[in-house]
């Protein structure tokens, strides 16, 4: 039997045929989730294609990250790569068309990533992401309009405060620490990656890795421990404490998000329990139009990403995933075959009026039909009947309560309310 390939997803419909794989439902759940809050914040949805010239992501992150792409020479001897990440691609747009728009440019996507990598927990070869981006603004009110749409994503998806915090920190505040203790600022990106894996990497492995540098852990630790908030954090703080959003956020200079062009407040999601990756993760990045369009478009940006993966595992483990009922409206139930085009024509009908319908599609016995019909979870069964002058009429039983009703042909949609 063919299988899939590793690290990619089947998603069916629910009920799952087993635990292992992934709901469709769900996933949906998330996108309109996602979707409905960005839009409730004024955001705007754009896409872009899966596929992009590999110099955009090497550009942004150096020849390095190759070795992560599905990257390959197409038949016209361009170098492209599967999209690993939707920012590169949303900078490209914004650079070529950025004049057409009034800003401060607020955009969404739901994009496919794709990324070669070894599987783990929580990160597979591809996901789904919910990318949130805003450019144009240098204020730190824009940082804080960003980190209150994450918070109330989660929010909506019924997480709490007592199941997430926003930890934030700056991008700043580490240059000036790395400025005050080293000259040489070839070696920064290399001190970032340091500090970005200080809680996964061995305390042993940390030291060594900062000494090379010239750095001392215990100085990195107690300017963790200080969480003093620069002035655009106090700022950000000060906007969500006016929300009522305080609660969900706090300072830790843990965090510093180890890709090289984040330039200003950059933050990540966790689940209080610290049972997961991630949920969520951004900052302000605000020289990357600028590389992306070579000089020609200088606009400040910030964004952050959520994945699927570690956002339904979480959801799961939390028993927040609502039950996802399939229910139909109704079951047209055709038990007379001379009426058979007349149901048609009321399945039709009612289908045009927004209701979910099914019905037999070949002649079948009557408690053949309404097995069906339970299968189905339907809301009502519904039949017409012929009166003896001739006249046609709709019978509508509601499954739930059991009261049945019969009404006109034209009145079929409403009985179903």
């Amino acid at each position: 039997m063919m299988e899939r390939l590793p690290g990619f997803r089947d998603f069916y419909p629910e009920p799952l045929p087993h635990k292992d794989v992934w709901s469709c439902d769900a996933r949906q759940y998330l996108f309109d989730t996602w979707r409905a809050t960005a839009r409730r914040y004024g955001f705007r949805e754009y896409d872009g294609p899966p596929l992009e010239p590999l110099e955009l992501y090497t550009l942004k992150s150096g020849d390095e990250i190759v070795g992560q792409l599905y990257n390959f020479t197409d038949k016209g001897e361009r170098a492209v790569a599967l999209r690993p990440e939707m920012t590169p691609t949303l900078a490209r747009m914004i650079a070529a068309h950025e004049r057409n728009y009034k800003k401060p440019i607020k955009w969404f996507a739901l994009p496919q990533l794709f990324r070669y990598e070894r599987q783990q927990k929580g990160r597979l070869r591809e996901h789904f992401q919910f990318n949130c981006d805003l450019f144009g603004e240098n204020d730190p009110a824009a940082d804080a309009e960003l980190i209150a749409l994450l918070i109330d994503v989660l929010r909506a998806l019924k997480l709490t405060a007592e199941e997430f915090v926003i930890r934030l920190s700056s991008r700043r505040a580490w240059a000036d620490f790395f400025a005050k203790r080293c000259a040489d600022e070839s070696k920064a990106y290399e001190f970032y990656q340091v500090i970005d894996k200080l809680e996964r990497d061995d305390e042993a492995v940390s030291r060594e890795k900062l000494a090379k540098l010239g750095f001392n852990l215990d100085d990195v630790r107690a300017f963790i421990a200080a969480s003093e908030p620069t002035a655009e954090l106090a700022a950000v703080l000060g906007n969500l404490a006016a929300r009522g959003l305080r609660e969900f956020v706090k300072i830790d200079y843990n965090v510093i998000r180890g890709l090289a062009y984040y330039t200003g407040v950059v933050f990540e999601a966790f689940d209080r329990k610290s049972e997961f990756r991630a949920i969520a993760g951004g900052g302000r990045y605000d020289n990357l139009v600028k590389l992306i369009s070579g000089g020609k478009v200088d606009l400040p940006a910030l964004g952050f990403g959520m994945g699927d993966v570690v956002l339904l595992e979480l959801l799961k483990s939390r028993g927040l995933l609502p039950k996802f009922d399939a229910a139909l409206d109704a079951f047209v139930m055709i038990e007379d075959e001379t009426l058979r085009a007349d149901s048609l024509r009321l399945v039709q009908t009612l289908r045009e009026s927004g209701r979910a319908v099914d019905y037999a599609l070949l002649p079948a016995k009557s408690d053949k039909q309404f097995k069906r019909a339970q299968e189905l979870n339907v809301r009502h069964t519904v039949r017409l009947e012929r009166a003896a002058d001739g006249a046609l009429a709709v019978r509508v039983k509601n499954l739930r309560t059991r009261e049945e009703k019969t009404v006109a042909v034209s009145d079929a949609p409403a009985a179903l309310a």
